[in-house]
């Protein structure tokens, strides 16, 4: 596969993972309630940059029987490194018009600002947009209220006019869902609430074998090792905290593998208990 994509297969169905660019976020928007010392030694500990967190965009291309299913579409002409996704999938064989449905796990500019092109009309002309019907209602209602966001007020108001952009570009070929349902043949969405209200994870599965994509339920590995540590771009703190607890306790349960969206490249790993609470990461498949 070209640099930038990754394939592996979930049973019969073929999964390709695209990269779209990243972000270089302020530790702070990412750690809100972290102590300042304790979350200085955890990123040192990690060689990581002081002072900033870099986070990955990864979407997922699931080929299933004769179905092609993208979720998320990256950030678009949002990001300042991103739009790479129309290019990765016609290096992966297919055009934009071969996308027979796009999944949005929820409506942050970086997951919806690839449904759209430069033109405002949709990138994927052909695809349906499948998105849980609590979060359209909540980007495109009245109340948009965002106070719960540990973020800088412009921050927040990009979020507003983006989301709200896209979504009015797709209106037409937006399908809302409102329970746990199968989308393809594989392929449940399963609400995940807390992130934003109407967050989706999706359980792909397949002769036996599972992967569990959780979205952004959590968005660094350190948010697995320290379960309470907080994301500043989680909508209702509480609620995320115990959407991912409830994800990550299924996939050590169920033995799933486990895709997150910010997570490094390929995004793709296992989790399994600490002994001192939390989670571990280890990439791979």
């Amino acid at each position: 596969m070209p640099e930038g994509s990754h394939r592996f297969t979930v049973g019969a169905i073929r999964c390709t993972v695209l990269a779209d660019g990243y972000a270089a976020n302020p530790a702070p928007w990412v750690f809100p309630n972290a102590g300042a010392q304790e979350l200085e030694r955890a990123i040192a500990s990690r060689r990581l940059p002081r002072g900033e967190v870099i986070i990955p965009y990864t979407c997922l291309l699931i080929e299933s029987g004769r179905e092609a299913v993208l979720v998320d579409t990256g950030a678009g002409a949002a990001g300042t490194t991103s739009g790479a996704i129309r290019a990765r999938l016609e290096m992966a064989g297919l055009r934009p018009r071969d996308v027979d449905t796009v999944v949005l796990t929820h409506c942050h500019p970086d997951h919806i600002g690839g449904t759209v092109s430069a033109c405002g009309r949709p990138a994927f002309p052909e695809a349906r947009y499948v998105l849980a019907e609590a979060e359209a209602e909540f980007w495109l209602g009245p109340h948009r209220a965002l106070d719960g966001l540990r973020l800088p007020d412009e921050v927040k108001r990009t979020m507003h006019r983006t989301s709200r952009d896209c979504l009015a570009a797709l209106r037409f070929h937006l399908e809302p869902i409102d329970r746990e349902c199968q989308i393809a043949p594989g392929l449940r969405a399963i609400p995940a609430p807390g992130h934003t209200p109407g967050h989706l994870a999706l359980l792909i599965e397949s002769e036996g074998q599972r992967l569990l994509n959780i979205g952004d339920a959590a968005v660094h590995p350190l948010h697995l090792e320290q379960p309470e540590w907080e994301n500043g771009f989680d909508l209702e703190a509480g609620t995320a905290l115990r959407t991912r607890r409830d994800l990550l306790d299924r996939a050590v349960r169920e033995r799933m593998h486990v895709m997150a969206f910010h997570f490094p490249f390929p995004s793709v790993g296992r989790v399994a208990p600490r002994a001192e609470g939390g989670w571990c990461w280890t990439p791979g498949w």
